[in-house]
């Protein structure tokens, strides 16, 4: 009888400070996540004649870009293919209006995850 007025008596208690100061922080760290997932980009760049180790780029969010993208899967989408020339003027719009934040290796998982499995020619 007394065990269950215990329980009821716990659940009643009001939070305590270390509690409140652990939600909180990972509110704070959900906050940074979502502002940092619709701000920057990851930008694949598949090897190519002029880059021909490719690159993977952290970079200020463009129009019309996702959270990982790249010129392949852009022109996918825009022209239901790729082509050099769309590749190269999105590769050029990118360099000329992107802030690179960061600059990595070439990922062809990252590559792929953009493309969302698809190969396309060098």
């Amino acid at each position: 009888m007394f065990a269950g007025m215990g329980q009821e008596a716990e659940r009643g208690k009001p939070m305590t400070n270390k509690k409140r100061a652990i939600l909180g922080g990972m509110a704070a760290a959900l906050a940074v996540v979502a502002i940092l997932c619709t701000q920057i980009t990851i930008f694949v760049i598949q090897p190519i004649g002029s880059i021909p180790d490719g690159k993977t780029l952290v970079i200020s969010r463009l129009n019309k870009m996702e959270f990982i993208d790249s010129a392949d899967a852009m022109c996918d989408r825009i022209q239901d293919g790729v082509s050099i020339l769309c590749r190269g003027m999105l590769l050029g719009t990118v360099a000329k209006n992107a802030t690179i934040y960061l600059r990595l290796p070439y990922s062809k998982w990252l590559y792929s995850v953009s493309t969302g499995g698809k190969e396309f020619d060098r």
